[in-house]
């Protein structure tokens, strides 16, 4: 459906996008998912047309509209602020677009009826902007966008401006809607949660270049880059050396079939287990989620650590653990080079007190 091809555009000498490169297919939804800055949102105007490209190729369906007006692509945007016409009702908001389009009142009239209907708002065809909470604007933003049919559908971070549990709904509304419809449909957010429940798959970008494209599940389980490993949910950072095989992980000796130099070894909170003979740490705060527990801790070295266990595992504040790793992600030059599992461990006798 969508082919983005070395797309990059600058501002006053500076890359916003560097070289972006992926394919969207029909019916996916897909995330735009990084900090603030990294280039998301100027890639999707570039994608929209709002914003010129200087070199690289976007083709929808196979058809070249890097050189097309905005106005002229099988696309719709929808932005953060929903910019609704506050003189029109929602009804003559939706149906904007149709009208520019010279299509018959009558076919005017029906559509805008199906669309609100599909958006959950067709007893509100009347009211105006000023009368609409601020999910029910934003789901006449995405009324007004879905009534022209578009090929593509483009969201610019929709959901920011509203309250979490707003943001959760129509979330869930969203989702629900996109699966009926098979709209193919690209959504950029900075929000990691946003992203892994929206998204069939994720690009995420790091100083406007793509560091990884994947199902939010491989990107988790599996980041090819330091970026990806610290951007995507909460990582155990240890910085180490690796000599003769063997790197040391919060002084525990561990073994590392890699070349010797500096590396990076990250751990997932979830991925750490009690262990006799693991890495000596002090518990700090012990922090009650509910269905799981947080815990915080400190070594002797002073590295922190978070470990999420199950209630039952939790220990006070105060206490002394020893704590083992399932699976380690070794980077070097900020680039994946191997990844250790439990069996790989290995701990010198008399090496902890």
């Amino acid at each position: 459906m969508l082919d983005i091809d070395t797309i990059t555009k600058t501002f006053a000498g500076a890359p916003a996008v560097r070289e972006a490169t992926f394919t969207v297919q029909r019916g996916e939804l897909v995330c735009l998912l990084g900090p603030s800055g990294c280039g998301k949102s100027t890639l999707l105007r570039v994608i929209s047309g709002l914003t010129d490209a200087d070199s690289g190729q976007i083709r929808i369906e196979g058809a070249d509209v890097t050189a097309m007006q905005a106005n002229r692509r099988p696309t719709a945007m929808v932005f953060q602020s929903h910019a609704l016409w506050s003189h029109m009702t929602v009804a003559q908001n939706v149906g904007f677009g149709l009208r520019v389009r010279g299509m018959p009142r009558a076919q005017i009239a029906a559509k805008i009826a199906d669309v609100l209907d599909l958006v959950g708002l067709s007893s509100f065809g009347k009211r105006l902007p000023a009368e609409l909470s601020g999910g029910q604007a934003q789901r006449v933003a995405l009324a007004r966008c879905l009534v022209v049919e578009p090929k593509i559908l483009l969201m610019d971070e929709p959901f920011s401006a509203l309250d979490a549990h707003l943001r959760k709904a129509l979330r869930e509304e969203l989702k629900a809607l996109q699966r009926r419809s098979g709209l193919t449909t690209i959504f950029v957010t900075h929000d990691q949660e946003e992203a892994m429940e929206l998204a069939d798959r994720i690009v995420v970008m790091q100083a406007g270049r793509v560091e990884q494209f994947g199902p939010p599940g491989r990107l988790y389980r599996q980041p090819q880059t330091l970026a990806v490993a610290q951007f995507i949910g909460v990582m155990n950072t240890c910085t180490t050396a690796i000599q003769d095989g063997m790197a040391r992980w919060y002084g525990v000796d561990v073994r590392a079939a890699m070349p010797p130099g500096e590396a990076v070894v990250l751990c997932r909170p979830e991925d750490l287990y009690l262990d006799p003979n693991g890495a000596a740490a002090t518990v700090t705060r012990v922090i009650d989620l509910g269905p799981v527990t947080k815990v915080n801790l400190i070594t002797p070295e002073g590295d922190l650590l978070t470990w999420t266990c199950a209630r039952d595992l939790a220990p006070v504040q105060g206490a002394l653990v020893r704590l083992m790793a399932r699976h380690l992600h070794v980077f070097r030059g900020g680039n994946l080079v191997g990844r250790i599992e439990q069996p790989d461990l290995v701990f010198q006798e008399g090496a902890m007190t």
